[in-house]
């Protein structure tokens, strides 16, 4: 493999202090995220909090204080209007407060503005139409996934590795998942069912670059009878350190591509994985290792194969 860098000496387990005082403030943030996502005080796409949306695509430009208008005329004050900006789209959001499952709006709006609007046709290019109680259920069945998919990994690494490998991993992958909806939340960007999807995504790729760092750390502890557990967890990923920038960096263009020709539907999705890329690679190097440091101690006892 192409070697980016080759020796480094950096001492990862020394730029702890630091990292581990900027890994709290973010997960406090991500933590007061997840308790507003479920207050609903949160930009929740239709398919975790119910509604309706719906993506028109007009033949001209259109004026959205004058679609805001219709819509508030016709009792959608609440309604939240996205422009994509030189392509003519329109996305319209309607929040299921107060609506029943059996009460869905779409055809009602449609019709409204192609009457009111006849100068611009437009062709409906989505529509999405969620009750609120399958959105509570939704969020739940997220939640869920996130738990079983943390308990999957502590099992898988207590098996290949031990035990406080396993409790490291799953700590360093909610670390993850949590700051990604902490800053999607401080940000007030859209969170749906592909926000999810990202999550997960983002939990099996930092499993997977902290699992090349275990391993290393695991063939250096066999093979190493000198210095201290921290010394050998700077050797490993100093060892790794190269094919973990090589790995993050192709994945990351690979993603980059999906934010900028993916589409507006894939842009939040896209958006998600390039911060968890960047936040997995950070967590297997920072959080994961030297949690394992503070519990297991200095002495470099074997891991078991």
């Amino acid at each position: 493999m192409i070697e980016l860098v080759k020796n480094t000496k950096i001492d990862f387990m020394g730029l702890k202090k630091y990292a581990f005082p900027l890994s709290a403030i973010l997960l406090i943030l991500g933590i007061v995220g997840t308790v507003q996502i479920y207050r609903d005080q949160a930009n929740l796409g239709i398919d975790l909090a119910g509604g309706t949306s719906l993506q028109l695509k007009f033949e001209k430009p259109f004026s959205m204080n004058e679609i805001r208008s219709l819509l508030a005329k016709a009792g959608h004050g609440e309604a939240t209007l996205q422009e994509v900006s030189g392509e003519n789209i329109l996305l319209v959001k309607l929040g299921a407060s107060g609506q029943q499952e059996e009460k869905m709006v779409a055809d009602p709006v449609v019709n409204l503005l192609r009457q009111s609007l006849p100068g611009n046709p437009f062709v409906v290019e989505s529509v999405s139409e969620i009750g609120p109680a399958i959105g509570q259920k939704l969020r739940q069945d997220a939640a869920l996934a996130l738990l079983v998919s943390a308990l999957a990994i502590i099992i898988y690494l207590a098996w290949r590795f031990e035990f406080k490998f396993g409790v490291a991993a799953a700590i360093a992958t909610f670390h993850d998942v949590l700051i990604i909806v902490g800053i999607f939340w401080a940000l007030g960007i859209e969170m749906d069912l592909l926000f999810i999807t990202a999550l997960l995504t983002i939990g099996g790729y930092s499993l997977t670059d902290t699992v090349v760092v275990f391993d290393r750390i695991r063939e250096n502890i066999r093979f190493r009878k000198k210095g201290t557990f921290s010394e050998t967890i700077n050797l490993s990923v100093n060892e790794v350190l190269s094919r973990t920038i090589i790995t993050s960096l192709t994945t990351f263009i690979a993603v980059m591509s999906l934010i900028v020709f993916g589409g507006i539907v894939l842009r939040n999705f896209a958006l998600a994985l390039a911060m968890g890329i960047m936040v997995g690679t950070y967590s297997s190097i920072f959080v994961a290792s030297p949690i394992i440091a503070l519990w297991r101690g200095e002495k470099m006892t074997e891991v078991k194969r």
